[in-house]
Parts: C-alpha cells; structure tokens; sequence
C-alpha cells in the first residue's frame, strides 16, 4: 500500500510519489501503459498542465483516468496561454483568463471538477490579487477543489503565502537544487505543502548519473556546479552514500525526508522507468545519518540569483 501524504491543510490525500504527466508523450497507448502502472502501484496523483502538447497531455491524462475518477487526484496548471500565439505562449494571469482556460481544461481532461488547480509561474509585476479572486472564485463555484503555485520565485511565492489560501507550491527540488530549503520554514508556517518537482535533477541523480549530462551541462554545469564540481559531487554520493541504497533512491527519499514535502514527482517516459522509481520510495526512509552525508556531499544552494 502507497503512503499517502496530506496536501497542506486540506482533504487532498496524495501518494507519496506522483506521477509528473509532462513526459508521457503524444503516444496514447504508451501513455495509457505508464498510467496504469502507475495505477497499480498504488499512485493516485497525477500531474499535468494545459500548456503541455498544446492541450494533448490533458485529453490523454483525461481519457486514462476517466475510470477511476474519483480515487485518483488530478492537478492541472494555468498562465501560459498558447492558443492565440503561433510561436510559443505568452504569460496571462488575468482573472478572465484563469476563468476561461479552466473550463478548456475540464473539457479536454473531460471531468467536473480539477483537484489541484496552479497558477503555472508568476512575476513581480503580476496583479496577484486577481489572480487569487480568481482561484477562490473557481472553488466557490466547484470547478476546482484547492489551488496552489508552481514558481521557484521566492517574492511571488511570498506573496501567496501571505495573501492567498494555496494549499502547495510545486518547487524544483533535488540533492543538485537545494533552493526550497531556504523557504521550508516559512512554508511550513503557513501550512502549505511542497510538490517536489525534478527530484532527479534532469537524470543527473538516477544510477546513469553523468550520462544523462546534456550538451549544455557538460559546458556550462548546472545550476551552483561546474561540470568539474558535478562530477566531484555525484562521484562521492555514489561512493560514500550508495552502498545499499541506489542513485534514484538517495534522491527520492531525500526529497520526501522534509517534513514539508508532500509528493515528488519524477516524469516516467516508460513504465520501466516509473518502476524504478516506485521501487526506490517504497525502500525504508533515509535515516538521521544518511541525510546528514547527503547534505554534507552537496551545496546548500540558494535563491540569491533568482529573486524576482
């Protein structure tokens, strides 16, 4: 049975590890294989976005689900409107349009209600109030059950917490992007759950490490690290922490070590993958030693470049 972890302070009950949608593809009957594995271990969050494939991602989440509708929790996002853009999207978080791009979603994901309904990014400059009263307004009127933000942008966080009643902030979290630790007091504070997103850091923490390294981190690093300091980081995880323990699981538990976190979410493009994953978080939690070393062979990152 999957652990289940409370969404902030609300009645939304979601597996500990849930699936991120974004990386199923365009392949209905793949897609719909990796939902069911999903499924039958016990996963019952499911996370997508109306910008994903244009649209396709939610009529394929919609359509895997639609028999179990009711056990499973469904997240969508909003902000990034693409329909009247030919070249890419363009951010909105207006109250109009927050109110008519609900009602696209619902109607390709082809249900009543969105569970989990979040405001896809946000700047300084946004008019939060709006897109707030937007929010409340959509659960006043049952079209979603709790909101939330997914931004690494600490000020626009802030002003949600302060200003809003979001349930969860789906932040980037991993041993390689530390960031969120920086904001887990003040989150928990105010009783709001953290969605770990990238908790692999692009595959850089799964078993094949720097073979999933891209062009553009072999030459630039990623985020804090150099390549060089990359591969120094992952080279003493892998020696001096994975004696029992496997890449992808170090990662994972260490994500669902904080108290705050609710969920990870690693994307799964094949269900061999998704197994992995499954298998690394039902293994025994980190224990008090081991996150200690974790912390020890990684960089306390920080938000100081990234405060708008």
């Amino acid at each position: 049975m999957m652990e289940k972890r409370q969404i902030g302070t609300s009645d939304l009950s979601v597996s500990k590890i849930g699936l991120g949608c974004m990386s199923l593809g365009t392949d209905e009957t793949h897609a719909k294989e990796i939902v069911q594995t999903a499924l039958e271990n016990g996963i019952n969050y499911f996370d997508t976005a109306d910008l994903y494939d244009f649209g396709r991602n939610e009529e394929i989440v919609g359509s895997a689900l639609k028999d179990v509708r009711d056990d499973v929790i469904i997240a969508s996002k909003v902000g990034n409107r693409w329909n009247d853009v030919e070249d890419g999207w363009r951010w909105d978080p207006s109250k109009e349009y927050i109110k008519s791009a609900v009602k696209d979603s619902l109607s390709r994901l082809k249900v009543d209600y969105i569970d989990l309904y979040q405001l896809h990014g946000g700047t300084i400059e946004d008019n939060f109030e709006e897109s707030i009263e937007a929010f409340e307004e959509l659960k006043e009127e049952g079209y979603i059950r709790e909101y939330g933000i997914s931004s690494i942008r600490p000020n626009v966080i802030k002003r949600f917490l302060s200003h809003s009643s979001a349930q969860s902030v789906m932040m980037q979290y991993s041993l390689l992007d530390r960031r969120p630790e920086e904001w887990m007091d003040l989150l928990e504070e105010h009783q709001v759950s953290i969605i770990a997103r990238g908790p692999l850091a692009k595959g850089l923490l799964s078993d094949k490490m720097l073979s999933k390294a891209s062009d553009k981190i072999r030459k630039d690093g990623y985020l804090d690290y150099s390549y060089a300091e990359l591969e120094e980081a992952l080279g003493a995880i892998r020696s001096k922490a994975s004696d029992t323990r496997s890449m992808n699981e170090l990662a994972l538990q260490y994500d669902l070590a904080r108290r705050g976190v609710a969920s990870v979410i690693p994307g799964a493009s094949s269900t061999r993958q998704l197994k992995e994953n499954i298998d690394a978080v039902n293994r025994p939690p980190l224990s008090p030693d081991e996150l200690k070393l974790l912390e020890q062979l990684t960089k306390i990152s920080r938000y100081e470049q990234h405060r708008d």
